[in-house]
């Protein structure tokens, strides 16, 4: 009786460890700030549980919204979701909102979820 239940939780186990996943998470963070001061980024959770940035460009100028900015942060952030992809990572989940405040500041922030089976 004893050695079938340690065979069952050996192979209980072992199922449970070859369905582990690794989830990362790639949010950006987009500035919609007058003028182009704002801050924008791309911030990456990495597999040693750091971070790596990148610079995105703020939606605004000083003349109002530049599109070539906001074209410019879609082929980097699709090209950083293509790269997971082809890691072998799937994408789990995608959460966005939106801060903004009185003044006519605010950033709009959108966290991409991935996970890839182990």
């Amino acid at each position: 009786m004893k050695k079938s239940i340690v065979i069952a939780g050996v192979l209980l186990g072992t199922i449970f460890t070859a369905n582990a996943q690794t989830y990362k998470f790639v949010t950006t963070v987009e500035s919609v700030v007058p003028g182009g001061l704002g801050r924008s980024r791309m911030i990456v959770s990495e597999d040693n549980g750091t971070m790596s940035e990148t610079e995105l460009e703020n939606f605004f100028s000083f003349v109002g919204i530049k599109f070539e900015n906001i074209k410019n942060n879609d082929i980097v952030i699709s090209t950083k979701l293509s790269e997971m992809e082809k890691k072998g990572y799937k994408m789990q989940n995608v959460t966005s909102g939106v801060y903004s405040s009185k003044d006519g500041t605010g950033i709009f922030i959108t966290r991409y979820i991935f996970r890839k089976d182990n």
